[in-house]
């Protein structure tokens, strides 16, 4: 997967948050996409409509820019650009829990990553998330059955990332091993690896090992880095990433990652 990624270019709109949208441009280059961060409603629809994925975050959401992303994916559903959303925070204020649902019930989407908070709001529990993190009462639901009905409901595929990360369709599943827990003490983990999404989902055809690709990539690139700068520091960890998703190939996916499928 990654080396068509790296052969096609996909070019990924990314909507996204304004606090890590550097680190999105970057991690979207390194795998050998081509990242476009256009977010003013007079542009949008002209760039979605030329792109191969489009990524919706909304971890720094105002109604500027949710104008603006109702409009790119309006335009992606009529060109059959892919959309991959990531609700960041949905459940933990009125506004996102508003715009989260209006993108749910009116698009077509073909991913939705989150964490398992943020997901369970998509299903339509009552979940609490604490921020933009996870919040540890929400490990009463299932991660497997969460992402099931997320998967169903919107015929996408449903990540749920965290220390195993989950993903189906709702006919195929698989389970993720890879990472370090110290990646959650660096800003934009979580919205590096949307943008991937995009880029891999945008460039192949077949979007569900597309998905699974992209997380183990993600993973996989955190270990190489904390192998290297665990004595350092979580500055050099962050910038680790980024060198390790620019050497990231099908090879050493295949090598290291703990993929794990089931029926």
């Amino acid at each position: 997967m990654n080396k068509i990624v790296r052969e096609k270019i996909p070019l990924v709109h990314c909507i996204t948050n304004y606090v890590t949208v550097n680190d999105v441009a970057n991690a979207i280059l390194a795998v050998g996409g081509s990242p476009i961060m256009a977010d003013d409603i007079h542009e949008v629809e002209e760039i979605t409509a030329i792109s191969s994925a489009l990524v919706i975050n909304i971890g720094t959401l105002n109604e500027r820019t949710a104008a603006s992303m109702f409009a790119a994916a309006s335009t992606a559903n009529k060109k059959n650009v892919p959309i991959i959303l990531d609700p960041v925070g949905a459940g933990v204020s009125s506004l996102r829990n508003k715009i989260t649902e209006r993108l749910l019930k009116n698009f077509k989407l073909a991913a939705i990553r989150g964490n398992l908070s943020e997901i369970a709001f998509c299903a339509g529990k009552n979940s609490s998330t604490r921020g933009v993190d996870s919040n540890d009462s929400d490990k009463k639901f299932s991660a497997a059955e969460i992402a099931k009905i997320v998967a169903e409901k919107y015929s996408c595929i449903a990540i749920i990332t965290g220390a195993v990360d989950t993903i189906t369709d709702g006919k195929n599943f698989a389970q993720i091993k890879n990472g370090v827990a110290e990646m959650g003490k660096i800003t934009g983990t979580g919205c590096m690896l949307s943008g991937i999404l995009g880029a891999y989902i945008g460039a192949c055809e077949d979007k569900f090992s597309a998905a699974v690709s992209a997380v183990a990539s993600m993973g996989i690139a955190g270990e190489i880095s904390f192998e290297k700068y665990s004595e350092v520091g979580t500055g050099s960890l962050h910038i680790g990433i980024i060198d390790a998703l620019s050497k990231i190939d099908d090879e050493i996916i295949s090598a290291r990652g703990k993929i794990f499928y089931e029926d």
